[in-house]
C-alpha cells in the first residue's frame, strides 16, 4: 500500500477518454495489482487510446455505462475495488449548450449510481478495507464560474456555474460531498483547470487548432480572443489526482491548475508558431493549396459562444501543501510537445476523428 489506500484493484470510469487513459498508464506505472478500465465509449472515448497498455495483464477493459445501476452494481461486485476514480463526464461546454440532457444523464444521474455503487460496496467490506477505501471524483473549476482581471478559484469559492456542463459538474461535486457528509462515503474531489497534451480529443481548442492548421483549415477563435484560461498539462494533472488518491483525506477538495494562464489567442499564436517550426507552410500542400505563407494567417474570429466565461485563475497552494504536488511542465514546451505529438500521431488521429468534419462549430443556440 502506499498512503494509507490498497494498491490491489482499482476502477477508472471515462477510461478511453483524454485524461481518463493517460491516468491508466499512471496507475499501471505506480504499481496496482488491477487496473480496471471502465467506459461507454461515445464518440469521444476509444480503445485506440489505451492500445499500448492492453496486453498489459493487469489491464481489464469493460464497456458499461455508469448512469446503469445494473452495471455499476456489477461493476463492483465483480472487481470489488480498493478504490474508483471517476473521470466519466460529457465534457464539451459547446456540445452542452446543444444537447444538455446527455450532461444531466452522465454527470449528475451517472455519479450518483457511482456513489450509491460505493456506499453498498463499503456495507460489505471488513473495517480495515472499508476504512481504505477511496472514491475520488475528478470535476473542473469550471464550476465556480468566472473571474474577473484579478484573483483566482480557491477551495472554498462559491459554485456559480454559467454553462449547463458547468451546471452538471457542480451537482456532481455536491452530491460527492453529501454522500461523504451524509453516509460517511471516504470521498475525494478535485478541480482542475483546463488541461491539454496527448490523446485529447479533438474538439477542445488546442487539438483542434492543430489540426485545423494542419489541414488549412479555418482557426475559430470566439469573440475577441482574449478570454483568459490556466492551462494544466495532463501528465501533472494525473499526478495530482494520483497523489489525492494517496495521501488526501476523506472529505477533502483539491484545486489542481498549472500556472499557466494564457488568452486563447496567445495559445493560438503560440500553435501557430510551433506549426512554423515543426511543419513549415511551404512544406504543406494544404498551406501551399490555400497560398499561406504562415499558419496565423488562417486565424478567424467567430462570434463568441453564449454565457462564455472571461477567466479562470487556480490557486493550488492546499495541494502543494498538502500533496507536495505542483505542475512539472511549463506551458511553453509542454504546448510544443503536444503539437508534435499530434504531428506524429496519425494512425491515432484519423482513428478517433476519420474526417474534419466532427471539428465544426457547436454551442451556438441563441439565448432565450
Amino acid at each position: 500500500s502506499r498512503g494509507g489506500i490498497a494498491l490491489t484493484t482499482i476502477v477508472i470510469t471515462g477510461a478511453a477518454g483524454f485524461i481518463g487513459s493517460n491516468f491508466v498508464r499512471l496507475a499501471l506505472q505506480r504499481g496496482y495489482r488491477k487496473v480496471v478500465a471502465f467506459d461507454k465509449l461515445t464518440y469521444a472515448g476509444h480503445l485506440e487510446s489505451l492500445a499500448e497498455v492492453s496486453s498489459d495483464s493487469r489491464f481489464v477493459f469493460q464497456k458499461g455505462d455508469i448512469a446503469d445501476s445494473q452495471q455499476v452494481a456489477a461493476l463492483y461486485a465483480e472487481h470489488a475495488p480498493s478504490c474508483l476514480v471517476n473521470f466519466a463526464a460529457e465534457s464539451h461546454v459547446d456540445r452542452s449548450i446543444d444537447d444538455p440532457d446527455a450532461f444531466i444523464r452522465t454527470n449528475i444521474v451517472g455519479t450518483h449510481r457511482l456513489l450509491e455503487g460505493a456506499r453498498k460496496h463499503l456495507a460489505g467490506l471488513e473495517d480495515d478495507a472499508a476504512s481504505r477505501f477511496r472514491f475520488l471524483h475528478v470535476s473542473t473549476d469550471e464550476v465556480y464560474g468566472s473571474l474577473g482581471s484579478e484573483g483566482a478559484f480557491t477551495e472554498e469559492t462559491p459554485y456559480a456555474p454559467n454553462s449547463p456542463y458547468a451546471a452538471s459538474k457542480a451537482a456532481a461535486d455536491h452530491l460527492v460531498r453529501a454522500y461523504c457528509e451524509t453516509f460517511g462515503l471516504p470521498a475525494l474531489i478535485t478541480n482542475c483547470s483546463n488541461n491539454y497534451g496527448p490523446y485529447q480529443f479533438p474538439e477542445k481548442l488546442i487539438p483542434l487548432v492543430i489540426l485545423n492548421a494542419v489541414e488549412a483549415r479555418d482557426l475559430p477563435i470566439y469573440g475577441d480572443g482574449a478570454n483568459v484560461r490556466d492551462w494544466l498539462h495532463v501528465e501533472d494533472h494525473c499526478e495530482g489526482i494520483m497523489l489525492a488518491l494517496e495521501k488526501g483525506d476523506a472529505g477533502r477538495k483539491y484545486n489542481l491548475g498549472g500556472q499557466g494562464e494564457r488568452s486563447n489567442l496567445e495559445i493560438v499564436d503560440a500553435i501557430c508558431n510551433a506549426l512554423d517550426e515543426l511543419r513549415p507552410a511551404r512544406d504543406n500542400p494544404a498551406m501551399q493549396e490555400r497560398g499561406y505563407a504562415h499558419y496565423s494567417e488562417l486565424k478567424t474570429f467567430v462570434p463568441d459562444r453564449p454565457g462564455h466565461d472571461r477567466r479562470y485563475a487556480i490557486d493550488a497552494s492546499r495541494a502543494e501543501k498538502e500533496l507536495g504536488w505542483r505542475a512539472g511542465h511549463d506551458l511553453e514546451s509542454g504546448l510544443r510537445e503536444t503539437v508534435r505529438w499530434y504531428l506524429n500521431h496519425g494512425t491515432w488521429r484519423r482513428a478517433v476523428q476519420p474526417t474534419g468534419e466532427e471539428r465544426k462549430r457547436r454551442g451556438q443556440a441563441p439565448a432565450l
